[in-house]
Parts: C-alpha cells; sequence; structure tokens
C-alpha cells in the first residue's frame, strides 16, 4: 500500500509543480500571456501565488513568490514521502533535496517540451494554435543555441535531439548530488 501511495503523492505533486514551473518560466521566456494555455497556468497556479505575492514581491523577472511556493511544496512533498516511508532527514537535507528536485523538473519540463515539439512538427508542420504556439516558445530559446551551433543534415535539425541529450545528461548529474534516495 505505501508504495502506491507514494507514487500518488509524488505524480500529483510533480505534475502541480510542472504547472507552478512552467508559471515561473513564463516570464523568463517571454511569454505570450495572452495565450489560452499561458491563462491556464496562472489561473491554476494564482490561489497559491498570489497571496505569498503579497508579502514577497518580485524581484526583476524573477517570480519569488511563485519559487516560495514551489519550493514549500517540493518541500512537504518530500516530506510526506519520507514520513509514509518510515524515514526521517534534517531540514537541511530536505532543503537541498527539494531545491535540487525543483532544478531537475525544470531539466524534465523542457525535455518533455522539446518531445512535444518534435512530434507536432510530424504531425502537423506549420500549423497554429494555441498549444503549437505555446510549446514553440517555450522550446526556442533552449534550441537557439544548438541550432547556432549545429548544422541541419540534408533537412533534418538534430539540435532538438541534441538539446534533449543535453538535458538528460545535465538532470542525471544533478539528480546524483541530492542528499536523499527513495
Amino acid at each position: 500500500m505505501k508504495p502506491a501511495l507514494i507514487f500518488i503523492i509524488s505524480t500529483l505533486a510533480q505534475l502541480y509543480l510542472f504547472v507552478m514551473l512552467l508559471r515561473f518560466w513564463l516570464p523568463w521566456l517571454r511569454a505570450d500571456f495572452r495565450n489560452p494555455i499561458s491563462q491556464g497556468i496562472l489561473r491554476l497556479t494564482s490561489p497559491l501565488v498570489i497571496p505569498v505575492r503579497r508579502i514577497v514581491p518580485p524581484i526583476g523577472r524573477l517570480d519569488t513568490a511563485t519559487v516560495i511556493v514551489a519550493f514549500i511544496l517540493q518541500y512537504l512533498t518530500l516530506l510526506a514521502i519520507l514520513a509514509i516511508d518510515g524515514h526521517m532527514a534534517s531540514i537541511a537535507w530536505l532543503s537541498i533535496a527539494a531545491a535540487i528536485g525543483l532544478v531537475t523538473l525544470s531539466l524534465k519540463l523542457f525535455t518533455f517540451a522539446i518531445f512535444i515539439y518534435i512530434i507536432l512538427s510530424w504531425i502537423a508542420p506549420g500549423t497554429y494554435n494555441p498549444a503549437t504556439a505555446f510549446i514553440s516558445m517555450l522550446v526556442q530559446p533552449v534550441l537557439r543555441p544548438f541550432r547556432r551551433y549545429v548544422p541541419t543534415f540534408g533537412g533534418l535539425d538534430i539540435s532538438a535531439l541534441l538539446a534533449i541529450i543535453l538535458l538528460q545528461a545535465l538532470s542525471i548529474y544533478i539528480s546524483t548530488l541530492t542528499p536523499l534516495t527513495f
């Protein structure tokens, strides 16, 4: 029963944290906040972020309230998982694990977005809808450096593949830094 409960808690928390991290990345990526998906992200996360923002203002484009809420959610998720599993950890270890978890979730978010971008380019190239515009807005800043230095091979753009490999390698490396293992 414990593994199933841990799976449910971690999956639901990660899904909501993906949305929370999207909210964090939207200003950094200069997102179109009129996009319906951006509006949905703001609507889903505002109940937790807006009260914190009244206390902690943003610093430039850094949405500190979103970072704080995401960190607290990740921290509480780890704490709940450890409690269910019957383990304990210090506040410092949990804090480090929560911060590393948020970084790896961000890397996974961009990896998933690139996969979706690739699939959409195969299925419906050149079409427009809010979802494709949102995914494109999310992945273009990540792919731009790769496209600058990696040539296309016979019309095949492998920059997305190289970006995924680098993001996965970085995610694996960063996840080894966590003090907690499950």
